[in-house]
């Protein structure tokens, strides 16, 4: 313990001791941070804090999970282990389950994860006999998520004036109602998001004073990591609990903040030292990842961005190869070209599958470079795929766990009352629905109410059905709160009959689902035997807690297999490779072309590329094609992505057509040329093709051929106008001055845009 702080740099040392008032670190790429976190974390506990007083708050479990083996390292584990340390999900979850009477919330509430919430939603929209097509799904998940993520109840979301004008302009005038019935159908089956977790902690410290000192004074020092991710809602209770000591220290690099699809807010980092005026600002600006060419190219790139906290990113690492520039004529071309480069390293520097990973906006683009791994015989890993406790029969199994848990659960009820088949149909379940909704209860209650099921109608035949899955479900609750996980699990599946379902068969898949109900309860072994204590038995309730609360990045895998790893840059985040494939560099892709009119969102699809290319250790190649597929399989020629010649071109090389060899690019008409980069040739006829109609494409698209441009003061709200690219639309209001003036415009093909007026050359038509 007592060297621990020689195993730092200068200015991670520094940061580490600094450890009373507001503290603000910025951590470059590769910097370290994790460490200086830990280490800052360890420090406390050595100067004499007590263990209990600190709080510290990550995104991953895994994080979490690290952060804390280290500390116990350096401090040992008895003390590591009385740390509030955890997602902010989790530890606000923890604050929820002890304060629940103050919400009028039961402490054994349900969590419902994403696929819970789109079934509720879905089910909402048909009671309100609403046009799903109209009506998308995701789109009112997504406003109703942002809407909680700003603290925005329902009550105040249908009160609010422009909201419902937003609303009304996508032709969805009833989310608002719809937003209300979900808070009352999640009231009634007493269950909360994720992000009610957030908004409901939010509601909990503004209404109860007494509380929020509470944990004011047990939390007298607060550190958050990724601060840059952080949406409204976690700013404000993060910004409460530290009110009192103003013992906060905030970890993150707000070149790194990609996540505003999600709520994430970049001002909440760079606004922090104007949030706390004494605070201390620390720059951790050595990358122990990457060679220094990699670390120059993307801090030339990210210098482009006006809105940063400046920082030069350094590293002491060999300078290493230039960033490696590649074109094709097609995208069949592209992963050819790619996965031939993965086989000549592999075959000549004896490098491993896992070396690679292959970088790309959209998940649509796997599939051509999974069609040449195969090709080639090499193994390749998706992520981004579906986690495995959202496969169907894991989430059968879970159901039922859950409502012998919570009885008041009505997405778990409808999952289960008839699976495995009981003869309980659709009609029958769709009548309870809606006699608790009339109700303002539960569906269970309705089913356990003899009168309410003789109100209904239902026959002898239906009624002993529903009392028979009834009974079983309520045998199982004498022991739930007693035995132990393992046991009430393997009870609960094998009384359910779920097992039998899938048992016997010869069908591939089910015997797949057999061996996934056999991997969850291998897990729920592994949940009791990790946290069982002899004063301590962990309960059913426990464990499903923790399945609700891992998040999409803690299924993140890298280790452990042997294989190209392909995922969306958003997935990379947070880890790195030797060797890192940037593919699909073209305008319109990367940046997407939903971006390129709003400076904040090109500004942060330039933080996405950084975030790519930060993610190589050793070397980075850059690719994109001349043409590209489209909608309907119509090819389209398209150019580079402007994205490259913001990097300094000294760090830059061109793979030179048909020799393996590298110059430097040019950006001229006849830069970047086909490359046998791999010597490996994608099929000729898609070439071919693609060169056959290169000098059509180049021609103006019709879209944009009748667009004249009208004077900027004569765009204003009420508007009808015309858009190169989104066609016509409406303008909805007007924000910002000079050259930061903006239309927000409603176009019915493309849904709400933010445009500066300066950039978007629009046609005033009305």
């Amino acid at each position: 313990m007592e060297n621990y702080l020689d195993q730092l740099n200068d200015v991670q040392r520094t940061a580490v001791q600094a450890t009373q008032g507001p503290c603000l670190i910025v951590a470059g790429a590769g910097s370290g941070k994790t460490r200086v976190l830990t280490y800052r974390i360890a420090h406390l506990l050595a100067t004499g804090v007590k263990p209990w007083n600190i709080l510290a708050l990550t995104f991953t479990n895994k994080a979490a999970r690290e952060m804390q083996k280290r500390i116990a390292q350096l401090v040992g584990e008895q003390d590591a282990a009385k740390l509030t340390m955890g997602t902010f999900h989790s530890i606000f979850n923890q604050i929820l389950r002890v304060e629940h009477e103050r919400l009028g919330f039961p402490s054994a509430y349900t969590i419902y994860d994403t696929a819970d919430s789109k079934s509720l939603v879905k089910s909402i929209v048909k009671d309100l006999r609403l046009d799903d097509k109209v009506y998308k799904i995701n789109h009112i998940m997504s406003r109703i998520s942002m809407a909680k993520n700003n603290l925005v109840t329902a009550e105040v979301y249908r009160t609010n004036a422009e909201l419902m004008a937003t609303d009304n302009a996508n032709r969805m005038p009833l989310i608002g109602e719809i937003y209300s019935r979900y808070v009352a159908r999640c009231r009634q089956s007493a269950a909360m998001d994720f992000d009610d977790l957030l908004l409901y902690t939010n509601i909990l410290f503004r209404d109860n004073p007494d509380v929020l000192d509470k944990y004011q004074n047990k939390f007298k020092y607060v550190l958050v990591d990724e601060y840059q991710d952080t949406n409204y809602a976690q700013y404000l209770i993060i910004k409460k609990l530290a009110q009192q000591h103003q013992n906060i220290c905030v970890v993150g690099d707000d070149a790194q903040s990609i996540y505003s699809f999600r709520g994430a807010k970049i001002e909440n980092i760079l606004n922090f030292r104007n949030d706390y005026p004494q605070c201390k600002l620390f720059k951790l600006e050595q990358n122990y990842r990457s060679t220094q060419n990699i670390v120059s190219a993307a801090n030339s790139l990210i210098k482009k961005n006006e809105h940063q906290i400046p920082k030069d990113v350094f590293s002491e690492k060999d300078e290493g190869e230039p960033i490696r520039v590649m074109a094709a004529m097609t995208e069949i071309e592209e992963s050819y070209n790619v996965v031939g480069d993965i086989f000549a390293k592999i075959a000549n520097l004896h490098c491993h599958y896992s070396d690679f990973a292959v970088l790309y906006r959209t998940n649509a683009q796997s599939r051509t470079f999974e069609e040449a791994l195969r090709k080639r015989n090499i193994a390749y890993k998706i992520y981004g795929g579906q986690s495995f406790y959202q496969r169907k029969e894991v989430k059968d199994a879970i159901a039922y766990m859950r409502l012998t848990v919570n009885h008041n659960d009505d997405e778990a009820l409808r999952r289960i009352i008839n699976y495995p088949a009981r003869g309980i149909g659709e009609t029958t379940v769709e009548k309870i629905a809606h006699a608790a909704f009339d109700g303002k209860c539960s569906m269970w209650s309705v089913i356990t109410n003899p009168m309410a099921m003789e109100a209904i109608g239902f026959n002898k035949g239906t009624t002993a059905k529903v009392n028979a899955f009834i009974e079983l479900i309520e045998s199982f609750v004498a022991n739930v709160g007693t035995v132990n996980a393992s046991d009430m699990a393997r009870e609960i599946i094998d009384r359910a009959g779920i097992k039998n379902e899938y048992q016997g068969s010869d069908d591939v898949e089910d015997r797949s689902r057999l061996e996934n109900i056999e991997e969850l309860m291998r897990g729920i072994d592994d949940y009791v035997a990790a946290n069982y204590t002899e004063s301590n038995t962990p309960l059913l309730a426990g464990f499903l807690e923790n399945v609700a609360l891992i998040t999409d990045q803690d299924n993140k895998r890298t280790e452990g297999t042997d294989s190209v790893t392909l995922m969306t840059i958003h997935s990379a985040k947070g880890l790195e490779f030797p060797y890192v494939y940037i593919v699909g560099m073209e305008e319109g892709l990367f940046p997407s072309a939903m971006s390129v009119y709003s400076q904040h969102e090109l500004e942060e699809e330039r933080r996405l590329f950084y975030v790519a290319l930060t993610r190589a250790m050793q070397q980075a190649t850059i690719t994109f094609s001349r043409s590209r597929s489209k909608y309907g399989g119509a090819r389209e020629s398209v150019t580079p992505s402007r994205f490259i010649k913001d990097i300094d071109p000294q760090y830059l090389s061109q793979m030179s057509s048909g020799t393996g060899t590298m110059g430097r690019p040019t950006f001229g008409s006849s830069s970047f040329g086909s490359s046998s980069f791999g010597q490996t040739k994608a099929p000729m006829g898609a070439s071919f093709a693609a060169r056959q109609r290169l000098q059509q494409l180049r021609q103006p698209s019709a879209s944009s051929a009748g667009i004249v441009p009208s004077p900027i003061d004569k765009v204003r709200a009420g508007a009808t106008v015309l858009h190169s690219m989104f066609g016509q639309g409406k303008v909805l209001r007007m924000e910002g001055e000079a050259d930061s003036r903006a239309a927000i415009i409603f176009f019915p093909k493309a849904g709400e845009k933010k445009l500066l007026l300066k950039f978007a050359k629009l046609q005033v038509v009305d």
